[in-house]
This record gives structure tokens, C-alpha cells and sequence, in this order.
């Protein structure tokens, strides 16, 4: 009997599709004995935004987050998205930071670690994959994930080229990731079968969202054309633009007599348990019923969930969502300004920002911040294609180059950490601390400084009790 197996986003992408990131470990700490339960075939749990939000929004450590994780979820493959040399961060890291991110990475608990450049830039990856080879454990997987996207310089030719060059590196499985939602079931159909006859047995992932309509026809032809697993959300958490249902799959496929691992009735208590939290986000406003929606204007903008979600967010708060349709319209025309990146983190933010800018400014490229600035110089890898001449003259000048995004990454100097240490003095308590700080350096020091007048104030609250 044939197999698909199904990885569980309801812990990462689902909410951070959804509502950007929000939801707190204490929020789901209860159904992750039944989670472990499930049969899936990985639990995506940790990367991508949450470090960033457990430091800025929710007063959470991130890596006590995952060992916690770890400790209630022993049975289960932890997955986590990491950004080649960004990390989880918006710039490049030296490879000695990568390295020992990745260490304290599986030291702390994680199994699967899905490794993507925004750019496909491969050099970007290598040191993350050295990383995971070097420090695995019997339960370790490096995933080569490439950027989905379309244009007119990414082909089904060149994303078969992409699948053999990861498989080449050493990559144990490949994962298509399609951010947007915007894969179409044609696409699907002849991608997939033309990766399948290039990469063999070796297993092939699909992570689509259902932003445009598109996923559940997409997923159902991927598996008519040999995909071997598919990322999809307890159903409460599913839609819009999070990803296709968990439940709604797992019956699908039983009635084509594929054998999926998962039971059925954990899943659906698991979705459960979930109902009730999602209707506190709803009735809080932190879940914008825009994010539940679908909107095939994304076939046109290439907008990833997490994006919309947060740019949705960051609109609200300036109080300029009457802005919001223009932003959109502009962002297609950045893009292509910049050479057609996957609008996939930290490209997706830095593109959506930048739209924003020139809209809420009244002119193109009037302001243009510091990522852009930095992308155009070359710091974050070889576009896809020819960026714009005007907007290179206007960052770099007449006679400006690009600079190698990896004369500067490769430096194995461990400045870095001294840097951190002396920053962080007595608030930093492990490896894990500093490494934090050197990833988030603001939000880490005011998350310390909390921590240590927390523990403070329980000791005098303790002392006064006795």
C-alpha cells in the first residue's frame, strides 16, 4: 500500500500564517501528550518566527520553549524552518554563529531541520547542512527546502537542476516550499514527476498555503504525481492563509487506500482542543478574519500567509489600512525591481516594507531601507535575476559593485560571541543565552533583564512569606 505522510504546522507556520506568530506556549502545552500520539510524520514546532516572537511579544525563552517541546513530545520528530546564514534573523551570520546555532539547535531537542535560502542561493545553505551533518544525532534530518515562486526566470527545468544540486550536497530529503499558495495543480503535476525522475527514492516534501484556493487541488494532483509528504494544519488552524486541513487530508487519501500512519481519532481531538483557543484569538482581534480568507489576488502578488498576516498587522497599527490594496499592487513591481526573489522571510518582509514605503510615502524608492540597500549591494546572495539599473545607481552609484554575500560570511573570528558575552555580562546564564543576544540582541536584553527582576522580586516575595 502506497504511503503519504503528514507533518503537523499547527505549532509554527499555521499560527504564524494566521496571527503572526502569537500563540504562547502555555496555550497548547495541554494536547501535546495527544499530539505525540498522532502519526505524524514530523511536528513542525519551533524556527521561522517564533524565536523572534517568544522574545519580542510573548516574555518566552525560546530554547526553553523547545526543550519543553522536547520533554512532552519524546516520541514525536521536532521540526524546525531555519534561513541558511540568516537563521532566523534578517542578515547573514558568520559560519561559526551557524554552526553553533545548529548545535544548540539539536542539543535542545530538534530532529528535522528544513534549511532554505530565500534566494536559492545554495552557498547560502552549505554551512547550516556541514552543521547538521556534523552535530546529528540517529534522529537528525537535513531538509534542502528550495523557495517556490513563479516568473521568468524560474522553471520547472531549473527547479529539477535545484533538486539534483541539493540531493548532490547531501540533503536526505527535499522540500518545495511554496510560500504564496501560488503552485497550480499543473505546475504541481509536472514539477513533481519531473524532480521524482531525477531525484529517485529519495523522499520529496510539498509546503503550500491555501491563500489563493489553490492547495487542496495543488496537494491532491502532487500526490497523484508521487509527492511522499505534505505539510497541513489541524483543521481549526487550516485555510486562508495557513495550509490545507490535517483531518480533511487524512480522509481523502483513506478513501484512495493510502495508508498515512496517522489516528484519526487523536487527530480530531487535537482539533478539539484547539477550537476554543482560536476563537479567543478571534474575539481578542489578534486573528484578522483577512487572514481566513482566500484571495486569488495573490496569484498576482506572490504574497506568502505569514506576510499578509503581518503586513496586515503592521497597517493596523499605523492605522493605514485604507493603504492596504495599493501596498499589494506595489509589491509585484518591487519584485520585480529586484530581480525576482522568492517572497519567502527575510525577502518577503524586506519586498512587503518596502511597498509599503513607497505607497505611505507618495514615491517610489524615495526611502529605501537599509535590507534593500544591503540586498542591492549584494550581501544577501545572487539574485534570480538582473536587478533594475536605476536602483542599483541610486544605492550604489554610477561605478558601485556588489559585493560576495560569502567574503563576509565565511570569517571564523568568534567575535561575535565575545561581543555577546561582554554585552550581556551576568544575564547570561548558558550558550543558548548568548546566542539569543547575538540573533536579537534588543529584544534579548530586555528579555533577561526581565527574567532577572522576576526571579528577584520571588525571592524577596519568598523570603517575606517565610
Amino acid at each position: 500500500m502506497r504511503k503519504v505522510q503528514l507533518t503537523e504546522t499547527v505549532l509554527r507556520d499555521a499560527q504564524q500564517s494566521l496571527m503572526a506568530t502569537r500563540l504562547p506556549y502555555a496555550d497548547y502545552e495541554g494536547t501535546l501528550s495527544d499530539m505525540d500520539k498522532a502519526g505524524y510524520y514530523s511536528i513542525e514546532c519551533w524556527g521561522g518566527a517564533t524565536f523572534d516572537s517568544c522574545l519580542r511579544y510573548l516574555g518566552e525563552d525560546p530554547w526553553e520553549r523547545l526543550r519543553n517541546l522536547r520533554k512532552n513530545l519524546p516520541n514525536s520528530k521536532l521540526q524546525m524552518l531555519l534561513r541558511g546564514q540568516n537563521l532566523l534573523g534578517y542578515k547573514h551570520y558568520h559560519d561559526d554563529v551557524v554552526e553553533k546555532f545548529i548545535e544548540l539547535s539539536i542539543k535542545n531537542g530538534i530532529d528535522v531541520i528544513r534549511i532554505f535560502d530565500a534566494l536559492n542561493d545554495f552557498r547560502n545553505i552549505k554551512t547550516a547542512l556541514e552543521a547538521t551533518q556534523k552535530y546529528a544525532t540517529e534522529n537528525t534530518i537535513a531538509s534542502g527546502c528550495i523557495s517556490y515562486t513563479q516568473s521568468p526566470v524560474h522553471t520547472v527545468d531549473k527547479y529539477i537542476e535545484m533538486c539534483k544540486e541539493l540531493k548532490t550536497m547531501g540533503f536526505q530529503t527535499i522540500c518545495l516550499k511554496d510560500m504564496a499558495g501560488t503552485m497550480s495543480p499543473y505546475e504541481a503535476e509536472h514539477l513533481i514527476k519531473g524532480i521524482k525522475d531525477a531525484i529517485g527514492d529519495m523522499t520529496l516534501i510539498l509546503h503550500t498555503h491555501c491563500t489563493t484556493g489553490m492547495a487542496y487541488m495543488t496537494i491532491t494532483k502532487a500526490i497523484e504525481s508521487g509527492i511522499d509528504v505534505i505539510d497541513c494544519a489541524t483543521s481549526c488552524f487550516s485555510g486562508g492563509t495557513s495550509q490545507p486541513s490535517t483531518e480533511t487530508m487524512y480522509y481523502a487519501l483513506k478513501q484512495y487506500g493510502i495508508e498515512t500512519g496517522l489516528d484519526e481519532d487523536i487527530i480530531n481531538k487535537v482539533n478539539d482542543y484547539f477550537k476554543p483557543i482560536k476563537q479567543k484569538y478571534v474575539d481578542n482581534g489578534q486573528l484578522n478574519p483577512k487572514s481566513l480568507a482566500t484571495d486569488a489576488q495573490a496569484l498576482v502578488y506572490k504574497v506568502p500567509g505569514g506576510m499578509l498576516s503581518n503586513m496586515i498587522a503592521n497597517l493596523t497599527d499605523m492605522h493605514a489600512m485604507d493603504k492596504f490594496d495599493a501596498a499589494l499592487a506595489e509589491i509585484p513591481k518591487v519584485r520585480a525591481d529586484m530581480g525576482y526573489p522568492p517572497l519567502v522571510t527575510p525577502l518577503s518582509q524586506m519586498v512587503g516594507n518596502q511597498a509599503v514605503t513607497n505607497v505611505l510615502v507618495g514615491e517610489r524608492y524615495k526611502n529605501i531601507s537599509k535590507e534593500i540597500k544591503n540586498y542591492i549591494k549584494g550581501e544577501y546572495g545572487i539574485a534570480p535575476a538582473p536587478i533594475s539599473e536605476e536602483l542599483i545607481e541610486k544605492v550604489l552609484g554610477a561605478d558601485g559593485k556588489p559585493v560576495d554575500c560569502r567574503d563576509e560570511d565565511v570569517k571564523r573570528t568568534g567575535e561575535d560571541f565575545t561581543a555577546a558575552k561582554e554585552a550581556l555580562g551576568d544575564l547570561a546564564r548558558s550558550e543558548e543565552d548568548i546566542m539569543s543576544y547575538i540573533c536579537y540582541p534588543d529584544q534579548t536584553v530586555k528579555f533577561l533583564k526581565d527574567r532577572k527582576a522576576k526571579e528577584e522580586n520571588e525571592a524577596v516575595y519568598t523570603i517575606e512569606e517565610i
